[in-house]
Formats: C-alpha cells, structure tokens, sequence
C-alpha cells in the first residue's frame, strides 16, 4: 500500500494537505508544526479513532484531542493505492461519533470498493490489527521501544518457532498437553469425566422411570376422581339452577330499577344542564331573601325619613329669634354679651353720681360753716365754695349722662325682656341651644336620607344581579317575583337531580351485587331429583376437589421431573455415544504422547533453522546504524533488547547504552520486525516520528542511508524538526522532502 495525498482536517490541521513521495519522505516542520498530529490523522484514517476511551488524569482522550481548533468537523481524505487500483477513503462525523462516518471508493470508478468498511480499514489495507501497526511499523514521537504487545508477540513468537506467522510451536504444545492432561487427570480428564457422565446417565434412567410410573398412577387416581367430581358438580347445578329462578327475578328487578333510575337521572341531568351550579343558586336566593329586608329597610328609612325631616324642620323653626335674625350661634352671643357688658358699664356711672352728690353736700356745708362759722374757718368756707361750684358742674355732667344710659338700660331691658346683664346672656344660651338643637335633627335626617340613598343603590345592584342570573336559564323572567319563582324550582330540580343520581348509584350498586344467571334453567321435576342437600354435596366436593390438587401436584412434579431430566432417547443415544468415545479415547493416549514427541523433535529443528533470524537482521541494521561498532543484537524472552560490540564477548544491555546508541538499537530491532512480521504483499507504510533525534549527524546519516534503502520496498514517511536529514536528502531523486516551516502552511 501507497499514500498518494492526505487531507485533514484534525487537530492543529485545517484543511492541509500532505502528497509523500513513494519511498523515503522527509517531512520537515518545527516544534509544535503538526508532525505528531500528521502521524496520529494517518492512524485514524486507517483505523479509526476509539469512541469509547475516556480522559483521565495526565491523559486526553484522541476524540478530544484532536478535534479541531477551529471549531469544525473532524474530517478527512486518505488518498493510496491498493492492490494496483487508486482507492479514496473518507471519513467524518457521525452523530456525536467522531471519524465513524465511513467511505472507500475507487478514485476512478467512483465504486465502493468491496471489504473495505470503518472497522476493518487498516487490517484489510496493511494486513495487520491496530496493535501491531502501533509497536511495529507505527514509531510515535519518544515511541522507538518495542514492548510485549500480545499480537506482536505471538507474531514474534510464531517465526522464532516455525517459521510461520499463524503457526506457533507454543501453542499447539500447550493445546497437546492439555488435552493429554484432560484424559489422564483423575478429576477433570476427558475420560474420567465420560465415565461420571455416563454413571449420571444411567441414575437419570432409574429416575426417569420411578417419575414415569409415579405419574401413570397419579393420572388413574385423577381420571376416577374427576368422574366423582363431575356427579356431585351436576347435583350441585340441579340445587343450583332451582334456586336461580328467585335469583333471575330479583336480577330482573334490579335492572328495571337501574334502567328507571338512569332514564330518570339523564333527564334531569338534561334540565339542569343549563342551571347554574347549586351553590350559586343557593347563594342566589340568600341575595333574594336579603333584598326582601333591604325593601323593608327601605320602607323604615323613609318612615324615619318624614319624621327626621318634619322634627328638623320644627327644631329650624323654633330656632328662629327676632333678636338674632340670620345669626349663628356664636354670632348671637358675641352680640348678648356686648349688650351685657354696656349695661355692666352704666352700673358704674350710678355711683359716680352719688358720689358727685355726696361731694355737693359736702361743699354746701363746708360754705355754711365758713359764712356762719368762726373766723378761723372762713378760709375754708373759700375752698368750699370752689369745691360746690366744682361739684355742681360734676354734678350736672354725671347726671345728665345717668340720664342717658337709664334709657338704653330700659332699651336694653324691653329688647332682650331681661332685668339684668345675666338675663341676656342668658336669652342668647338659649338661642344657642335650639341652633344646636335644629343642626343635630339636620344631621339626622341627612343620615336617614344618606341610607335610604344607600339601600336604593343595593335594592337595583341585587336586582340587577338576580334578573341577570335567572334570565340565563329562565329568559321570560321580567321581576321579582318571576326570579323567587324560577330559584325555586331551579333549586327543586338540583335536589331532584342529587336525589336522582343517589338513587341510580343505589341501583347500580345492587345491580351489580348481584350474580347474572344462567341462561339455561331445570325444571321444577329435574332439580327435585337431585341427591343429597347443598351442604352435604359442597363438603364432599371440596374434599374431592382437595385430592385431586394433591394429585395433580403429584403429577407436575413427576412429570415435571421426568422432563428436567431429558429425552430418554437422547440419554440412550448419549449413553451408547459415551461407551464408543470412551472406548476411542482410551486408545487414544499412546498416539498423544507419540505427537507431543515428534512435535517437540520437529521445533527443535525448526527453532535450529529460524529462531535467529530476527536476532541477523536486528544486527545487521544495528552494524548499518552504527557504522559496524555493533553487530549483535539479541531480543530476550521479555522483549529486553541487547547489543554487542564489534568483538565483545557479552552483549549489553540498553540501559547501559547512550541514549542515541539505545535508540538506535531499538531502532534496528523495529526495522527488523517490520521486515519479518509485517506482510512482505502490499507492505504496510513505516511512520517514524523524530527517531533520529537523539542521533548525532554521523549516525543519522547512517540511519538515512538504512531508511532509503528501505524505501525501495516500502514507504516511509520520516517526521523530524532538524535540517540536517533535508540538507542529506539535497540532490538525491530516490528521497522526497516535505518542508512546513509555518503553521500556516497547514491552513
């Protein structure tokens, strides 16, 4: 098989392309270019990727890792030839599958190529399962190796014992002996096993028979009682079907009765389909009895209503008072108790006047004394005299203004009826009270009228709502007494109607309870000669009826053991083929112990002839390699490889080796298996991923070398990231060069 051309979309790869020459192809690209994820696409492409590896810890599954970065499908074309036809093979996604989607088709033809599906890709293509392309012509990066993989071992093993890959000595050995262990072991041998077998064949046998007979008994004893069973069950239906006319009748009844209680409850049901639900008609007429109290409220209030009216207009009257015309209460009083304090004030000029008059008197007799008197005392006559002219003006002046204020004090007096300041305070209380008393029956016969006001606007609401509820089911409805009228029997039919589907769960209830009769009746002369009473025939049926369930239980187990242990003519088929495979096996030990010794002679030989051939050619590429220091390679039994110099005695082991002499020694011995294990038809491509690395530039040019040999026969794709290989392959036609030196170029 040959790569043309790869197309990937995978991983760090978007859409790149990738054309190897048919030989040795050095593919150059830097660190982190995408050589280990080339390497990976061309192993999914043949084989898929596994769907149901997981990630764990230190580790990414590949469906994860390398799924693209930018976001797109994971996808590719692998472009080859096969058996001298091109083949194209496709693969996409599927579902949430990765890479299941598959397709290999003929580049030419456009034909599916036949054998060739997802699962079996790189088998049928390189000849070899995924394990052993892996550990053998699969180098991955740091991968250079070989480990003890099962396949590749047994493959291995295979051409060191015989020479072929599907024939192993080991095998075929182990499979001798233990067959031959079989047959001779006391427990688990061939022959002592027969023997325990046919010895069970025959105590199968023995029971077979004891079930056979214990069955046959069983089946007599069940058919007698079946025949006693039968008569008293014919009695028992004689009792039965006479008392099932009493039954009938009452059947009959019940279902009349549940026929009158359904036809009665569907037509009611059917009237009060429309009705409105009970409750709400219940509630209903509560708002009708409540809207005949509101009326007689309403009726109350305007009783109260005149009266409040008639008494506020009574109390308005008697308010009036021609001395307080249009004035309120406070009013009137602020006037009163003016008019109240004047009259105070002219009480004092009243006594100014008296003392006035008092002061004139006494003038008068100071100017006596002084006319008449002693000499000594006419200065004080002097001082009377001016003291009385003084006095007759005061005089003068207080009385005329006591006149004054006696006439409105009289004024006062006529307006307000009273004798005293007190009184008038007192008319103006009095005014006061009967404003008040005339604002209180105001205030009452406006809060009667503000409630009848109030249940006018309830009488229409609850009005309104009862018209529009009945007018639902009742439409003729046109007042009060139509909607008292249509609530009663919408609620008598609701009763009618629970009263009704009552009845017909009652009647349903009974009807079912009872048992449907039989169709078929005795006559009066048959069910009087049926023998013995009910009682009598029941008791002796569940005892018969007992002894036949034990029978029958006799019987399952007998038959069912006589089943369980087999066809008797296969145990006798089995029993005869026992004798004869005993008869041959017994014969037969000399001949095993004959074959296991000419098989043993027959390795040696083989073993002589081929066994070192993986050892010459890991060698010779190991002498290739490192220039003829080393020449001897030897692969220990765990797959350990070891070197010998040039003339040493002892070879070494790796892990005494440089790190470049030991990759170099692995290299050998994987070159070497994938000359010897891998088909040499259509031999299956060597990737190698920076193998050269830890080599310096002598021996990788040695390797180089080695590798373009090679490629003669097989293809080769060599990832490094160093230029030395492409600065060795200037020139040479037989060695193609890849250079990526961008990420870019994979886009």
């Amino acid at each position: 098989m040959r790569i043309k051309k790869m197309t990937a979309s995978f991983g760090r790869l978007q859409n790149a392309t990738l054309e190897p020459g048919p030989g040795l192809t050095i593919i150059q690209a830097p660190n982190e270019g995408g050589k280990s994820t080339w390497a990976a696409f061309l192993r999914a492409m043949l084989y898929g990727i596994p769907t149901r590896e997981r990630d764990r810890q230190g580790y990414i599954a590949e469906k994860n890792r390398y799924q693209p970065w930018n976001g797109a499908a994971m996808e590719g074309v692998l472009e080859l030839s096969w058996r001298g036809r091109d083949v194209v093979i496709r693969r996409g996604p599927r579902g949430s599958a990765p890479f299941a989607a598959f397709e290999a088709v003929d580049a030419v033809t456009g034909e599916a190529v036949p054998g060739l599906t997802g699962e079996n890709c790189g088998e049928a293509l390189l000849g070899i399962p995924r394990e052993v392309y892996e550990r053998s012509a699969f180098v991955g990066q740091g991968g250079c190796r070989v480990d003890g993989a099962p396949a590749l071992e047994a493959r291995i093993a295979a051409l060191a014992s015989s020479g072929e890959e599907d024939v192993s000595y080991t095998k075929v050995e182990r499979r001798l002996k233990d067959w031959l262990n079989r047959r001779r072991h006391n427990k688990t041998g061939l022959i002592p096993r027969m023997e325990e077998e046919l010895e069970q064949i025959s105590a199968t046998q023995e029971r077979q028979a004891g079930a056979l007979r214990q069955a046959g008994e069983a089946r007599m004893a069940l058919e007698q009682l079946e025949r006693e069973r039968g008569a008293l069950v014919r009695a028992l239906e004689a009792h039965r079907l006479a008392a099932n006319r009493a039954a009938e009748e009452k059947y009959r009844e019940a279902q009349t009765a549940l026929r009158a209680a359904e036809e009665e409850e569907a037509g009611l049901r059917r009237e009060t389909a429309l009705l409105p639900p009970a409750q709400q008609l219940r509630e209903a007429q509560g708002d009708l009895s409540y809207l005949n109290t509101v009326n007689a409220n309403l009726r109350l209030a305007a009783r109260q209503s005149e009266e409040a009216a008639a008494r506020a207009e009574e109390a308005q009257t008697a308010a009036e008072d021609p001395l307080f015309p249009g004035l309120t209460a406070d009013e009137a009083w602020r006037r009163a108790g003016a008019d109240a304090e004047r009259w105070r004030r002219q009480k004092k000029t009243g006594g100014r006047l008296a003392l006035s008059a008092a002061c004139l008197i006494a003038a008068v007799c100071l100017l006596f004394l002084g006319l008449f008197g002693p000499p000594e005392v006419r200065m004080v006559s002097f001082l009377a005299v001016a003291a009385a002219a003084a006095g007759v003006v005061l005089l003068g002046r207080t009385l005329s203004l006591w006149c004054r204020q006696a006439a409105e004090r009289s004024a006062l007096a006529a307006r307000y009826g009273a004798d005293n300041p007190d009184g008038i305070l007192e008319r103006a209380n009095a005014y006061r009270a009967r404003q008040t008393a005339a604002a209180e029956a105001a205030q009452r016969a406006e809060a009667v009228r503000t409630a009848m006001e109030q249940l006018t606007t309830q009488r229409e609401e609850l009005t309104a709502s009862l018209l529009a509820l009945v007018r639902s089911f009742a439409p003729q409805v046109t007042d009060l007494f139509g909607v008292s009228a249509a609530l009663s029997r919408a609620l008598s039919l609701e009763e009618k109607y629970t009263a009704a589907a009552v009845r017909l769960e009652g009647a349903r209830k009974l009807a079912d309870s009872l048992p449907r009769p039989d169709d078929a009746y005795l006559t009066a002369g048959e069910a009087r000669t049926a023998a013995g009473e009910p009682a009598e025939l029941t008791a002796r049926l569940e005892a018969v009826e007992g002894e036949m369930a034990r029978l029958r239980g006799e019987l399952a187990r007998a038959e069912g053991e006589w089943n369980a242990l087999g066809e008797p003519d296969a145990l006798h088929a089995r029993a005869e083929e026992l004798e004869e495979a005993l008869t041959v096996r017994r014969a037969g030990d000399d001949a095993l112990d004959i074959a296991l010794e000419e098989l043993a002679a027959a390795h040696g030989q083989l073993q002589a002839r081929f066994s070192p051939a993986l050892n010459v050619r890991a060698g010779a590429l190991m002498s290739a390699l490192t220039g003829g220091k080393y020449g001897g390679v030897t692969l220990n039994r765990d797959f350990e490889a070891l070197a010998a110099e040039a003339g040493a005695v002892l070879p070494r082991r790796a892990l005494s080796l440089s790190q470049g002499t030991a990759d170099q020694l692995y290299l050998a011995v994987r070159l070497a298996v994938c000359d010897l294990v891998l088909p040499s038809e259509e031999p299956a491509p060597l990737v190698l991923d920076d193998v050269l690395a830890a080599f310096d530039d002598a021996r990788t040019a040695l390797a180089l070398e080695v590798l373009a040999g090679m490629g003669e026969q097989r293809q080769i794709l060599l990832f490094t990231c160093h230029s030395r290989e492409r600065a060795w392959a200037a020139g040479r036609g037989d060695v193609a060069v890849l250079p990526i030196t961008t990420l870019s170029d994979f886009m």
